[in-house]
C-alpha cells in the first residue's frame, strides 16, 4: 500500500483539546484523558483514504476505545456508511473488533481489550459501498500495566501546531495533496486564443430551394442539440419550379430505368452477347442515376428537406429567419461542440521552440485554474516556420480534447514548456499563500494538526510550482482551504469537537 507520508505519532492528542472546556477525547469507560492514561494518535494516507486514529495506550486487560476518523481523499469527505474492523495481531494470533457503522459521519469507534504484552500490528479494514481499503500500523506496543505505559510514553506538551478539527474540514471546501518529486521545465509565458477544432463545427446549407420552417420557435444561438435532432425543414410546397417532390419523382424514375437497363445488360454481358464497353457505359449511367436519386431523396420528408444536427453540441449561429425563402447552397445554421478546440498561441521565434524540444502546454480554465493539455490526451498540432505578415511571431497550434465552455475567439493564459526537465520538488500552485511576495503553505502534520511553513519557490509549470526550500517529497499540504486553517490559528481558541469518542 502506497503511503504519501510517514506515520505521525503524537503522545498526546493536543491538537483536539479545548481551552477551558472538556477535552476532545475520552477513555473507554467515559473518563477524561486527564485521568492519566496516555493517548496515542496516528495519521496515515493511502491512495484513497486518510486515517486519523486516536486511542488510549494499549494495556493488557484494559479496554481501549478507538476514535478512527476516515476521510475519502477525493473531495475530502467523511466516510458516511460502511464498516471498520480493527485487528490487533502478534504473530499468528490476535483479536479484532468491528464497528458496523460510523458513530457519527466519518468516525468509527471499535473497542479492543488486549490479552498479551509486546509489539503488535494494528490493522484497519474499511469496507464501504464505494470501495475498500486496508491500513496497517506496525510496531504497536501493548503494555503490561498503566505504570509501564506512563513510564514508556511520558508526557507530551504543546507543540505549537495549529488545530483544525476533522469536523471543520469535512464541513468546508477542503483538500490536501502530497508534495511530489517531478521534472520542472523552462516555460514560455504567453496567451492563446480558442478556435474550433477540425470537425467540431459544421455549417448546414440548403440542399434544395424552398421556404425555411423551424422545428421549434426557440431555435436560437446557444441552444443545445443532440445528434439527429430535427432543426428545420426547407419546403418546396407550392413552388411552380424546382419543386422537391417533382425532382425526387424524376430522379426515382431515372434510377428505376437505369437499374432495369443495368440488370438486362449485365445478363447479356455475362453471357458474352454484348461487348464489355457497352456494359460499362450502362453501368456508369446506373451508378450516376443511383447517386443522384440518393442525394435528392436523402433527408426528404414529404415535400421538405430535413436539416438535422450532425452531432451533440449547440447552435453556434442561425443565418435565416423562420419563413425565409432560400436557394440551394444558402447557409442556414451552424452547429458546434465544446468537446474539443484548437488553442493558437504566438511566441517570438528567438525561443527556438520546435516539435522536438516541446515538452508540454498549460492553459487556464474559465475558473482560473491551470490545466495540462496532456490530461485529456491533447497535444501539439504544429509550429509555424514563418512569421505572420503583420506580426514578427510564430504560431503554435495545440489540440485540446476537453470541454471548453467559452466562445471561440476567447483568450486564455498559456505556458509552453520546452527543453530538458530538471528533477525537483513540486507543490500544487493552489497550495501557495502569498504575503507581499513571500510564500508559505499549510502542512498537515497529522489528522488535526497543521503548521504554516515558509517556502522558497522557483519555476512554475502550470498547476505545479518548484520548491527550492521548505518542503520535501511526502509532506502533505492543504490545496483547498488553507486560509480557513490560517484563520483557525488566529482565533485564539480551539473549537469544541462536534462528537463524542
Amino acid at each position: 500500500m502506497k503511503k504519501y507520508l510517514i506515520i505521525v505519532l503524537a503522545l498526546m492528542a493536543t491538537a483536539c483539546k479545548q481551552n477551558n472546556e472538556e477535552d476532545h477525547a475520552h477513555n473507554a469507560d467515559g473518563s477524561h484523558v486527564g485521568d492519566e492514561t496516555p493517548r496515542l494518535d496516528y495519521t496515515i494516507w493511502t491512495d484513497d483514504t486518510e486515517l486519523f486514529v486516536e486511542f488510549p495506550a494499549l494495556i493488557v486487560g484494559q479496554p481501549s476505545k478507538f476514535a478512527a476518523h476516515f476521510t475519502v481523499l477525493d473531495k475530502h469527505q467523511p466516510v458516511r456508511e460502511g464498516s471498520v474492523t480493527v485487528s490487533l495481531v502478534k504473530g499468528e494470533k490476535g483479536i479484532r473488533s468491528t464497528a458496523d457503522a460510523p458513530s457519527s459521519p466519518g468516525i468509527f469507534s471499535p473497542l479492543l481489550q488486549p490479552t498479551g504484552p509486546g509489539e503488535h500490528q494494528l490493522i484497519f479494514d474499511l469496507n464501504t459501498p464505494q470501495y475498500t481499503d486496508k491500513i496497517v500500523i506496525e510496531d504497536i506496543m501493548v503494555y503490561g500495566s498503566l505504570d509501564e505505559a506512563k513510564e514508556a510514553l511520558g508526557e507530551a506538551g504543546e507543540d505549537g501546531s495549529i488545530s483544525f478539527l476533522k469536523e471543520q474540514a469535512w464541513k468546508t471546501a477542503f483538500q490536501t495533496e502530497p508534495v511530489t518529486k517531478g521534472e520542472i521545465y523552462d516555460v514560455i509565458k504567453t496567451s492563446g486564443v480558442w478556435q474550433p477544432a477540425q470537425g467540431a463545427l459544421k455549417t448546414m446549407v440548403a440542399t434544395a430551394n424552398g421556404t425555411v420552417n423551424f422545428s421549434t420557435l426557440n431555435l436560437t444561438e446557444g441552444m443545445e442539440v443532440t445528434r439527429g435532432q430535427l432543426l428545420l425543414n426547407v419546403s418546396s410546397q407550392g413552388l411552380a419550379s424546382n419543386n422537391l417532390s417533382a425532382e425526387v419523382a424524376k430522379a426515382k424514375a431515372n434510377y428505376d430505368q437505369a437499374t432495369s437497363e443495368y440488370n438486362r445488360k449485365k445478363e447479356l454481358y455475362e453471357s458474352k452477347i454484348i461487348p464489355k464497353s457497352e456494359f460499362e457505359k450502362v453501368e456508369s449511367n446506373y451508378t450516376i442515376a443511383k447517386a443522384e436519386y440518393q442525394s435528392i431523396a436523402s433527408g426528404v420528408s414529404g415535400d421538405s428537406k430535413q436539416i438535422r444536427a450532425p452531432f451533440n453540441g449547440f447552435i453556434r449561429s442561425v443565418k435565416v429567419a423562420n419563413g425565409d425563402y432560400v436557394e440551394q447552397g444558402a447557409v442556414l445554421i451552424s452547429v458546434a461542440t465544446e468537446d474539443s478546440k484548437v488553442l493558437k498561441s504566438q511566441i517570438a521565434p528567438t525561443y527556438g521552440l520546435t516539435m522536438e524540444n516541446f515538452k508540454g502546454l498549460w492553459y487556464q480554465t474559465e475558473t482560473g485554474n491551470w490545466k495540462n493539455i496532456s490530461d485529456s490526451d491533447g497535444g501539439i498540432l504544429s509550429i509555424s516556420k514563418d512569421v505572420e505578415k503583420d506580426s514578427p511571431l510564430i504560431s503554435v497550434f495545440a489540440k485540446v480534447n476537453d470541454v471548453i465552455p467559452v466562445p471561440d475567439g476567447s483568450l486564455t493564459q498559456v505556458q509552453i514548456a520546452m527543453g530538458d526537465g530538471k528533477p525537483t520538488t513540486l507543490v500544487p500552485e493552489s497550495a501557495l499563500m502569498e504575503d507581499y511576495g513571500n510564500y508559505s503553505v499549510m502542512v498537515q502534520l497529522s489528522g488535526e494538526s497543521f503548521e504554516r511553513r515558509s517556502i522558497t519557490i522557483g519555476k512554475r509549470n502550470g498547476e505545479y510550482v518548484e520548491v527550492l526550500k521548505g518542503l520535501q517529497a511526502g509532506d502533505v499540504v492543504v490545496t483547498t482551504g488553507a486560509y480557513q486553517v490560517k484563520m483557525a490559528s488566529m482565533s485564539g481558541t480551539t473549537p469544541a469537537h462536534g462528537h463524542e469518542h
